[in-house]
C-alpha cells in the first residue's frame, strides 16, 4: 500500500534499518512464495516504507489463543517461517518438559493451513517425535477429542476459527500428562503460553530447524469415534421429530454435522447449497461469523422454505453454534449466546445432569440464577474455554456444562474438553424435538424461565480501535472516572480485576456492565446486562422494559468510556 500524502515519511536511517530486517527474514524464509511477496515491496520503497514497518511492527505473540493474524510474509503475519519457528518453539518446550507421546496436529479448510499442518509435524518427527496428522480438514472439536483419545502429548489446531479469509492461527492444547485432569485435551493457560513464546522466541536460523517426513496421517478410526461418541450423548428414548435447516458458512462442519445427527436418528439437516462445501474466500459472506449481520442470512431463507423447527449455523471450524427459531411475536431471529447458553443447561438439568455448570464473567448471570433455582454448584471464570474447563466446584464436583455469550457450548466435558459446536447442536436439537413432542416450542420454553426467574437481557458496546494504545487509555478513563449511577442507580460494586485480568466490573440492583479488552481482535468490549421482572405474567412487557434499559445503559456507558 502507498503512504498517503500527508503520511510521515520514513527517514533514511529508518528505512536502512526496515530494509536491513526484511533482507534478514527473506535470508531465512523457507517460502519462495512469501519471499517474492517480500521482495515487492522492498521495490516499492519508500512508498510502501509503512507497509514494511507493519509487517515488521513485531512478531506475533503466542499467548493462550496461540497464534493469530493475516496471511502475509514477515513476522508480524501467519507464513510458513513463522509457522516453523513456532513449531521448532513448542517441540522443544515438549522435550524440555520430558513429556513422551505423539503430536497431534489437526488443520481446517482455511489458506495455508495444510501445508503449516505439514510443516509442523516435519518439525515435529525432526526433533524424534511422532506426529498424527489428522485425515483432511476438520473440526476443531475433533481435534480437542483426538488429543485425549489417542493420549496425544499435546495438539496443534491450525484454524483461525470465525476471522477473515485473509487470516490464519494456531493453537496449541495439552494431553493428560502436561494438562493435568483439568487441561487434559484444553487449550493451554499461563505460563505454559509464555513458556511456549520464550522457547520460540529462543529458535536459531530456519535453516538449522530439523525436518524429517509429514508424519503419520490418520485414517477415519478417529473421526468415526468422534461422530459415535457424540451422537451417543443423546437420550434413545427422546423424540427424534424435528425439522432443521444448517449452514457450516463455508467451514468443516456439514460433513462432520451431518453423519452424528443421522447417527443419532434425526432427519438430514437441510443445509445451505452455496454455504456446504469449505471455500477459503467464504464468497457468500462478509465475515464468517454467526454473529455477524447477514452472515445467515441465507440459513434463515433455507428455514423458511423448508418449514424448519430450528436452524443452526456453525463457525467455519465448527467450535461455535448458532440457532435461530420461529418466534411467534418476531418472526424468525437468531438467539443469542446467553440464550442457547442457559436452554442448554436447563435441558441438561431436567435430564438429571449433575455437577458444575460455569460460564464467563461477561456472560449472561441467568445461569447462576437457574443453578441456585435447582440447587447445583455454579461458577464464573475469565472469559475463554480454557479458563471454563478448568472450573472447579467447591464441593469437588467435576464440570459438567459449560458456556460463553460468544456462541461457545461444551455439553460434555469428558468427550472434548473444549466448546464443541456439533455436539451442542445435537443436544440443542434434542431440546427442541422434546418441546415439540408436547407441543411447545423454544419460544414458549424462553418465556417460561423468564416467568420463573425474570427477563435477562444482554448486549454489548464494542469499539475497535486503529491504535491499541487507545484501549489502555480508555480503561484507564473510565477507572479515573467511575460512574457513581447507572439507570439511575446507585452503582453499588465496582471490581477491578486488575492486574489479573484487565477488567472492570460495575453493578447496580438491576444492571451489570462489565468492561475489558478483547483478546483477539483491536477491540474494546462492554457487556451489558439488565435484569427484568415479569409483573402480572406479562412477559412481553417486560422484555419491552428490559429492551428499553438495555438502550438507556448502552448509551451511558459509551458516555462513561468517553467515546460519545
Amino acid at each position: 500500500m502507498a503512504a498517503e500524502p500527508n503520511q510521515r515519511q520514513a527517514p533514511p536511517d529508518e528505512l536502512a534499518e526496515l530494509r536491513g530486517r526484511a533482507q534478514a527474514w527473506l535470508d531465512d524464509d523457507p517460502d519462495p512464495a512469501t519471499r517474492d511477496e517480500l521482495r515487492g515491496v522492498l521495490d516499492r520503497l519508500p512508498a510502501s516504507a509503512a507497509e514494511l514497518a507493519d509487517r515488521f511492527a513485531g512478531p506475533l505473540t503466542f499467548g493462550t489463543a496461540g497464534l493469530r493474524g493475516p496471511m502475509r510474509a514477515g513476522p508480524n503475519g501467519m507464513n510458513l517461517a513463522v509457522v516453523t519457528q513456532a513449531a521448532a518453539g513448542l517441540v522443544g518446550w515438549l522435550a524440555a518438559q520430558d513429556a513422551a507421546g505423539p503430536l497431534l496436529i489437526g488443520y481446517d479448510a482455511r489458506h495455508g493451513s495444510k501445508a503449516f499442518a505439514e510443516r509442523t509435524a516435519r518439525v515435529a518427527t525432526g526433533a524424534g517425535r511422532p506426529a498424527l496428522v489428522l485425515p483432511r480438514p476438520l473440526p476443531t472439536p475433533i481435534l480437542a477429542y483426538a488429543v485425549r483419545a489417542l493420549k496425544a502429548v499435546a495438539g496443534v489446531m491450525v484454524t483461525a476459527s470465525h476471522n477473515p479469509p485473509q487470516d490464519n492461527g494456531y493453537k496449541v492444547y495439552l494431553g493428560a500428562e502436561l494438562g493435568g485432569p483439568l487441561g487434559a485435551g484444553a487449550q493451554i493457560v499461563p505460563p505454559v503460553d509464555a513458556e511456549i513464546e520464550q522457547a520460540i522466541r529462543a529458535v536459531g536460523p530456519l535453516a538449522a530447524v530439523p525436518l524429517a517426513h509429514p508424519g503419520e496421517v490418520l485414517g477415519d478410526e478417529v473421526v468415526t469415534a468422534y461422530v459415535q461418541e457424540t451422537a451417543a450423548l443423546v437420550d434413545q428414548r427422546s423424540s427424534r421429530d424435528l425439522r432443521i435447516a444448517y449452514t457450516p458458512l463455508h467451514g468443516v462442519g456439514a460433513a462432520v454435522f451431518t453423519s452424528v445427527f443421522a447417527r443419532a436418528g434425526f432427519a438430514i439437516p437441510g443445509v445451505v447449497p452455496e454455504q456446504a462445501e469449505p471455500d477459503p474466500n467464504f464468497p457468500t459472506v462478509p465475515f464468517p461469523n454467526p454473529e455477524e449481520p447477514g452472515a445467515t442470512d441465507r440459513l434463515l431463507a433455507l428455514a423458511r422454505t423448508i418449514d424448519a423447527d430450528i436452524a443452526i449455523a456453525n463457525d467455519p471450524d465448527a467450535d461455535r453454534c448458532a440457532v435461530a427459531i420461529p418466534d411467534p411475536a418476531r418472526g424468525w431471529r437468531m438467539l443469542h449466546g446467553d440464550e442457547v447458553g442457559v436452554l442448554l443447561a436447563d435441558h441438561l438439568i431436567s435430564r438429571g445432569q449433575a455437577g458444575l455448570f460455569a460460564t464467563t464473567i461477561v456472560s449472561s448471570s441467568m445461569l447462576r440464577a437457574v443453578c441456585e433455582a435447582d440447587g447445583l454448584p455454579y461458577a464464573e471464570t475469565l472469559t475463554g474455554f480454557k479458563w471454563i474447563v478448568r472450573a472447579e466446584a467447591a464441593d469437588g464436583e467435576p464440570l459438567r456444562y459449560g458456556y460463553e455469550e460468544a456462541l461457545g457450548y461444551c455439553v460434555s466435558p469428558e468427550h472434548v474438553r473444549d466448546k464443541d459446536g456439533i455436539s451442542a447442536a445435537l443436544m440443542f436439537a434434542e431440546l427442541a424435538a422434546g418441546l415439540k413432542a408436547r407441543g411447545l416450542t423454544v419460544a414458549h420454553r424462553l418465556d417460561e424461565l423468564a416467568r420463573a426467574l425474570g427477563v435477562y437481557l444482554t448486549d454489548q458496546l464494542s469499539v475497535r480501535v486503529d491504535d491499541l494504545s487507545e484501549i489502555g487509555t480508555t480503561m484507564a478513563y473510565i477507572r479515573s472516572k467511575t460512574p457513581k449511577t447507572l439507570l439511575d442507580e446507585p452503582v453499588t460494586s465496582v471490581e477491578d480485576l486488575a492486574p489479573t485480568a484487565d477488567v472492570l466490573i460495575l453493578r447496580t440492583g438491576s444492571a451489570r456492565v462489565v468492561v475489558r479488552p478483547s483478546g483477539t481482535e483491536p477491540k474494546l468490549k462492554a457487556y451489558l446486562e439488565v435484569v427484568e421482572p415479569v409483573v402480572d405474567d406479562d412477559v412481553a412487557a417486560a422484555r419491552e422494559r428490559a429492551a428499553a434499559s438495555v438502550r438507556a445503559l448502552r448509551t451511558e456507558t459509551a458516555a462513561a468510556l468517553g467515546i460519545w
